[in-house]
């Protein structure tokens, strides 16, 4: 199965995904109505379905405008039904659904929000990670505690080192400057330091990225290397203890 990735940025530092294969296109994640239209239109694509991750408004707040232009089907989790726009489909953690004839699988990646979830793609070897696991990063644990997240984290870190990992922000410049205050010897992460400064300065876009990369430099999926906990004077604390401990750091980086 061939899939089409495109990656829209939206608003100030947002991005959406298109996801185009067989005749249908889904979008993941709707900040902003006309950058996604616009991509819709440069495609000549049909916008089928929306893919919602979770409720934050700067990832949902352009799901009515598409619902009305496009009469696109909404898919989002039953877990934060109450904060979602209005869903067609509700979808459970650990469930699987059909696009263009592949398996989409619903994963509960809460910690960021409670209730938000990732989409995987195996076919297209990527998951839609969007405020859970970023580029160098992970999202503020606005409603979740370290322990969900990491949690949420380690069933990304399983994944196919493969597989890109389409998240939600361009946040990854400021990212890599906190992760080198984790990691400053890491020799995989300050060559990617430097191509995302490049990459940045041509107006390029950081995401998606591998998780292969993500594994090698990303400090918030490292933490339970003995490394990283050595390096943190952290040596026999459990890896949900440097997690939080990276989480408080970057919160006040």
């Amino acid at each position: 199965m061939t899939f089409q990735l495109l990656t829209i940025p939206c608003l100030s530092d947002n991005y959406a995904f298109l996801l185009h294969s067989n005749g249908k296109t889904a979008v993941v994640d709707a900040p902003e109505a006309s950058p996604i239209t616009n991509a819709l239109a440069e495609k000549n694509w049909t916008l089928n379905e929306v893919w919602l991750t979770h409720h934050h408004h700067d990832h949902t707040g352009a799901v009515k405008q598409l619902r009305v232009e496009t009469g696109a089907i909404i898919r989002g989790a039953r877990a934060d039904l109450r904060r979602l726009p209005a869903l067609d489909i509700e979808l459970n953690d650990g469930e699987t659904f059909d696009f263009a004839g592949s398996d989409v699988h619903v994963i509960d990646v809460s910690g960021h929000t409670v209730g938000h979830i990732a989409f995987y793609v195996p076919d297209a070897s990527a998951v839609f990670s969007a405020d859970s696991l970023m580029a160098l990063g992970c999202g503020r644990l606005f409603e979740g505690n370290a322990e969900q997240m990491w949690h949420s984290l380690s069933k990304l870190a399983a994944l196919p080192p493969d597989t890109q990992v389409c998240s939600g922000h361009e946040y990854t410049a400021a990212n890599a400057k906190f992760a080198l205050t984790i990691e400053p010897e890491n020799s995989a992460l300050q060559q990617r330091a430097e191509e995302i400064a490049a990459a940045r300065e041509k107006g390029r876009p950081t995401v998606p990225s591998l998780l292969s990369l993500e594994l090698e430099t990303n400090p918030f999926l490292r933490a339970g290397l003995q490394s990283v906990k050595d390096a943190l004077n952290m040596t026999d604390e459990s890896d949900v203890a440097v997690f939080a401990e990276i989480r408080r750091r970057k919160d006040s980086f």
